[in-house]
């Protein structure tokens, strides 16, 4: 019998629910399951929770949503006794969150660390899941949740002679708990997406000298990060219920202060001065900008020229500015928020190599090799991000009816309904999945409608005592058409992008996220209302 078809050990425990993952979607997961009264077992690779901010540790590592709306509201008082230090935390203060949130609501029992989930088979005679981790424990659950998050499988592209380098390598998504001192060393930082665009000014500051390998220049917005006005706190938590409801119903389902009319009706002067106002307002705000940016190429374009232009007024050496001025739509890429990363092309020991002028030909004992010779270095920081969305799922070993494992389910690209429900995987959720808004959203209240929406119908098969529930292939095949079709007016679509899974050789180029928090939550409550429209019960 092949390794991955072998029959797992004796059943050691049963459970109502086993939720995969100990970031803030399993938290949340786990805390609203077990109010229903279903037992649950949360199982966490780490030695720690907090998914995204217990591996990413890298300098400058910190949230790009605005810290009072990144935050849980399942909870009143939570929301108002929690106080963040800054607009946008960084990644310390939001592991000490994920701690205090896990130690309030006593959730620690039910999570087991240091165990990573190996496969997970459903028995389709008695509608339950087998499964198995790499300690070898085998347990039975009536439902699978998959809070593996989005952004949690590390790529690292096949350099040829990756493994004969002699000095320190650090992925950005898996940065060691001790600090890293990069001082007196020459370092290179290979990848100038968020991770590295947040990284690289900390790094500098520090090292004898830094070489940023750059294939696609992306666009960054400066944070203007600082301790949050205590008046801008109080409004908010005077409100806080209004206010998350009003982010729900926007766009992307944030505080964006998105306009209405389009960036085409008015004068270029009319243009630049509200873009300025974003620009030093700070953050992701320039999506809300005018409401065609990211439908009218010619508006976009507008706003494109606009942030170029800040790129050519910062950075001092004009053929540097211009490798550093992206060509693509904002937006088809997720912006980044920076806190003086162009400014660093300054620093007299930052040199920017153009791998689309000079590419990679191999990692060398001593350093990197372009196809114009070879950079000396004794560190290498791979900020090449993740296989998005899909990585995390399809690097399990998921079978549903039929032994069908989801990596074959999905060998054209992500398929699923409401993007938490499988056809052929019967009582398998995912939270934030492709097909729902996740990525293209403020992630902590789109987890919780995700968990909320799970949850409910979990009660709702125990109240009716059903022991079933999957997409059907129709609804399921809807979706899919109606996922694509919403993105592909748009300019999401015009590069790419790891939103496509552009970033890893052989993926399918399918748009994995939602495009539209308001609208995703319409469907999902019209899905309920209609007696779970598109699900199999039984």
């Amino acid at each position: 019998m092949a390794q991955s078809e072998r029959a797992p050990g004796p059943v050691q425990a049963s459970y109502d629910a086993v939720v995969v993952g100990g970031g803030f979607a399993g938290l949340f997961a786990l805390h609203r399951l077990r109010g229903l009264g279903f037992s649950v077992r949360l199982y966490e690779a780490g030695d720690g929770i907090g998914g995204t901010w217990f591996w990413n540790r890298y300098p400058g590592a910190r949230v790009d949503i605005q810290s009072l709306e990144y935050s849980y509201q399942f909870d009143e008082s939570l929301q108002q006794e929690w106080s963040w230090s800054e607009r946008y935390a960084p990644q310390s203060e939001l592991l000490d969150y994920a701690n205090h949130v896990a130690d309030r609501f006593n959730l620690r029992t039910d999570i087991q660390l240091n165990t990573r989930v190996k496969s997970a088979r459903f028995d389709d005679g008695a509608d339950v899941w087998i499964v198995e981790t790499d300690k070898g424990e085998v347990v039975r659950a009536s439902f699978v949740v998959m809070a593996t998050g989005c952004l949690s499988s590390t790529n690292t592209p096949k350099f040829e002679g990756l493994e004969s380098f002699k000095g320190r390598t650090f992925h950005t998504g898996r940065w060691p708990r001790e600090d890293v001192d990069f001082t007196g060393r020459r370092v290179g930082v290979i990848g100038t997406g968020s991770s590295a665009i947040q990284s690289i000014p900390l790094i500098a500051a520090e090292a004898k000298h830094l070489t940023v390998f750059q294939r696609t220049a992306n666009y960054s917005v400066p944070a203007h990060n600082g301790p949050i006005p205590e008046d801008i706190v109080r409004d908010v938590k005077s409100r806080y219920a209004q206010y998350r409801a009003d982010n729900y119903n926007t766009a992307l389902g944030a505080d964006w202060g998105y306009r209405t009319d389009t960036a085409m009706e008015h004068t270029p002067e009319e243009r630049d001065a509200e873009y300025e106002s974003r620009w030093q307002r700070g953050g992701l705000s320039f999506y809300g900008s005018y409401a065609d940016i990211l439908s009218d190429p010619a508006a976009n374009e507008t706003a494109a020229e606009f942030i170029r232009g800040k790129i050519r007024q910062i950075v001092k050496d004009p053929a540097i500015a211009e490798k550093l001025c992206p060509t693509t739509a904002v937006g088809c890429k997720r912006m980044c928020v920076d806190t003086g990363y162009y400014d660093t092309y300054n620093r007299p020991n930052v040199s920017l190599v153009d791998l689309r002028e000079t590419p990679i030909v191999a990692i060398t004992p001593t350093g990197v090799r372009t196809s114009a010779g070879e950079h000396e270095l004794d560190d290498i920081v791979f900020a090449t991000g993740f296989d998005a969305m899909t990585g995390p799922l399809t690097r399990l070993d998921i079978r549903g009816v039929g032994g069908v494992s989801l990596k074959d389910a999905w060998e054209e690209g992500p398929k699923n309904y409401l993007g938490v429900s499988v056809a052929g995987f019967p009582n398998f959720f995912i939270i934030a999945g492709p097909g729902s808004p996740s990525v293209l959203s403020n992630m902590l209240p789109s987890i919780e409608q995700n968990v909320n929406w799970i949850a409910e119908a979990m009660a709702y098969l125990r109240q009716k005592g059903f022991t079933r529930m999957e997409a059907e292939v129709p609804a399921q095949e809807a979706w899919v058409t109606h996922v694509n079709e919403t993105a592909a007016p748009t300019i999401l679509m015009t590069c790419n992008s790891w939103y496509l899974g552009a970033n890893i050789p052989g993926k399918p180029r399918v748009f994995m996220p939602y495009l539209g928090v308001a609208p995703y939550i319409a469907k999902c409550t019209e899905v309920v209302a209609n007696g779970y429209e598109g699900f199999a019960l039984a």
